[in-house]
């Protein structure tokens, strides 16, 4: 079955007001939406020069709050809609922390985490929060595998390039086994080979459903190849706009979900406002597909 998601709504770099997590995710379950994502950028640096992105709003990276806490405030006041991060940053953070804090949300919403993960574009941001840059992905890759060890294992060692650690416990467990989902962001050329080799599916976000449809067909041949089947990868497409049509393009090219974007607002009145419009025009979609 098609799915819809919906993304939170991004205050301005100095809001008013952001939207709390519990409100949005209670008035989205309400509504028929089937999940709520949430952004990641864990500073905003003052001077960028060498990013360059339409993402920006008068110059400045928008005010994000952690994505994580933002959903378990989201579900404590809910009961079925998935909680997803679109993406978090996984270089930025140490996989022995990372790790309880993904189970424990994962525990205590009754196994409704879904994990979409990123390397980052913002090239000084990673460099304040320790990333190596320019091999972000390798350190992506590592945190990954990190995570689905210290999730499965009794006792956890690891040791890579960038993370190295003794024998370790970590609890509590995640509620879904072996663990949650992790999703990879990117259109990269390597992005399908990355997918198949650490991942439980793809979330792109800059991508035509024209793109799309071609370039399952190279992940399902390399899947095969892999000898994983191409059904248990989820497809979820990010970004997009409440446009019927292009919502439409996009399940019909083979996404599994598609996440439209709630508009940046600073009130909850307006938040809404966005969600009620969004699910009368595009939620039917999913029941067409």
């Amino acid at each position: 079955m098609k799915q819809i998601g919906i993304s939170m709504p991004l205050p301005p770099p100095a809001p008013d007001h952001t939207v709390d997590g519990a409100f949005f995710a209670r008035e989205a379950e309400r509504l028929g939406f089937e999940s709520i994502w949430v952004a990641e950028h864990v500073t905003a640096p003052a001077v960028v020069t060498k990013s360059k992105s339409t993402f920006f709003v008068d110059g400045q990276v928008p005010g994000f709050p952690d994505p994580l806490i933002v959903l378990a405030r989201a579900s404590a006041s809910t009961s079925n809609v998935k909680l997803g991060t679109s993406v978090l940053l996984i270089p930025e953070h140490h996989p022995v922390r990372l790790a309880k804090a993904l189970a424990t949300l994962d525990l205590f919403s009754g196994g409704r985490l879904v994990l979409g993960i990123g390397a980052g574009w913002l090239e000084e941001e990673g460099e304040i929060m320790g990333v190596d840059f320019p091999h972000r992905w390798s350190q992506a890759k590592e945190a990954v595998l990190a995570l689905k060890e210290l999730w499965t294992g009794e006792q956890v060692e690891f040791h890579g390039k960038y993370y190295d650690f003794p024998p370790v416990r970590c609890l509590p467990r995640p509620a879904q086994r072996p663990h949650p989902p992790v999703l990879l962001g990117g259109v990269a050329p390597n992005v399908l080979k990355r997918v198949v080799a650490y991942g439980e599916g793809w979330a792109p976000e800059r991508i035509t459903a024209e793109e799309l449809k071609e370039r399952l067909k190279e992940l399902w041949e390399l899947a095969r190849q892999a000898g994983r089947d191409p059904a248990d990868l989820q497809i979820s497409i990010h970004g997009k706009e409440a446009d019927p049509d292009l919502v439409s393009s996009y399940l019909e090219a083979g996404a599994q979900r598609v996440v439209v974007g709630c508009p940046i607002v600073t009130q909850e009145r307006e938040a809404l406002e966005h969600l009620e419009r969004i699910a009368k025009t595009i939620l039917p979609l999913a029941q067409r597909s």
